[in-house]
């Protein structure tokens, strides 16, 4: 057949990418009866009623039709506003904001507009996945920073070290925190020692700060306060607001920078839906703390796994913000991540995601979204524990 030759002419690239772990385990998992997931990562609360009412009026209104490229006039605004008013960010609503369809084209966009073939892009590892095979599609390299001995923070010496052995090859570096998947974030002085070194190399530095509603504690500070003249920041209306199916992301960058993200942003979907950006603007004009009810659920349902796991015998790392725990499978379990997840789903009929989808330092540890139900939490904890008690009992009798 003709299609198969023809597959031989494709991308290259695309030979050096998988289908998403992650989706393709969920997939796995829905089928098994009775199995509670704690695998995507999904703010289970509803679109705040007033964001669905603008929705609803912007469809009565026949906001039908094509919105300007980078997106409208009134949301580029309200997305101003939001970031000056929540972490001190600055950007002209004319020409330093790009509406996207979710973060997800952001990234897409922004890898796919700075990368030569060649390249190298520095990714603090375990790190959300997706960056890496759009990377790879530009001809670029991932090269990945294992932080798993720094409490999974980067720390300015590995960043120097690895800065140093690649050179001139680096074309950017990302930081996604508060991170998926292990729920840590930086502190300000952490902030400030990376950017101190960033700031003596010409590089784009990316801040994914999708999650920077939800964090326990102090404000987020985004990598952009202190490198201002380097930083594309992504965000967008999906976890502040629960609105991932409205798919609403956005890049703030200069506007040298952005001028020419538009481009690929615009010869790839033209716009984003009119009738989700009107939604948005009702967001980030009159929600600007919609995300402060679902951060303190997050919280009471963080403390809740975090202290089932530990009792559990898992060593956690405590969530300073998303909706994650990172958790090491302990010793007596079978250490390879998806090994022990394909087990825990079959025997104790709960799913988590493997850590080794995360990149170096993800292997032996799995990832728990604990964006859902208390009550599904409840059980989800009780089945493991039953789980890991029948190990400890097995290991006992071994033993004697």
């Amino acid at each position: 057949m003709m299609a198969h030759s023809l597959i031989r002419k494709m991308k290259k690239e695309l030979s050096l990418i998988q289908p998403s772990d992650i989706l393709k385990f969920d997939q796995e998992a829905s089928e098994i009866p009775g199995i509670i997931k704690l695998t995507i990562g999904e703010p289970d609360f509803n679109t705040p009623e007033h964001v669905k009412e603008a929705g609803k009026r912007s469809i009565d209104r026949n906001r039908s039709h094509y919105a300007p490229p980078n997106g409208t006039s009134e949301l580029r605004q309200a997305i101003s506003r939001f970031l000056e008013k929540k972490y001190g960010l600055f950007y002209n609503a004319d020409h330093e904001i790009l509406v996207t369809a979710g973060a997800t084209e952001a990234i897409y966009t922004v890898l796919t507009s700075i990368l030569n073939p060649g390249d190298k892009v520095l990714m603090p590892t375990p790190i959300f996945p997706l960056y890496i095979p759009d990377t790879l599609l530009a001809q670029a390299e991932p090269v990945f920073m294992d932080t798993s001995k720094t409490g999974f923070v980067l720390s300015p010496q590995l960043l120097e070290k690895t800065l140093a052995e690649h050179g001139d090859a680096i074309k950017a570096v990302i930081f996604n925190f508060p991170c998926n998947p292990t729920g840590v974030t930086y502190r300000r002085e952490q902030i400030e020692a990376l950017a101190d070194v960033l700031k003596k190399h010409d590089i784009f530095v990316i801040c994914d700060d999708i999650y920077s509603e939800l964090t326990y504690g102090e404000r987020h500070v985004s990598m952009a306060e202190y490198l201002p003249d380097q930083a594309i920041v992504i965000n967008g209306a999906s976890k502040s607001h629960a609105m991932t199916g409205w798919r609403i992301g956005f890049i703030c960058a200069p506007a040298v920078i952005a001028t020419e993200l538009a481009k690929i942003h615009q010869f790839t979907i033209t716009s984003t839906a009119t009738i989700a950006q009107d939604a948005a603007l009702e967001a980030f004009e009159n929600g600007m703390d919609d995300g402060a009810r679902m951060r303190e659920e997050y919280r009471k349902r963080r403390d809740f796994v975090y202290e089932a796991m530990t009792r559990s015998g898992f060593e956690c790392v405590k969530p300073q913000g998303a909706f994650y725990l990172f958790a090491r499978i302990p010793s007596p379990m079978n250490q390879e991540s998806m090994a022990f997840s394909r087990d825990l789903a079959h025997k104790a009929k709960v799913a988590v995601i493997p850590g080794g989808s995360f990149g170096p330092g993800g292997e032996g540890w799995i990832r728990i979204s604990y964006a859902a139900s208390m009550e599904q939490l409840q059980e989800a904890m009780r089945r493991i524990a039953d789980y890991a008690a029948k190990f400890e009992e097995k290991q006992g009798s071994v033993q004697q």
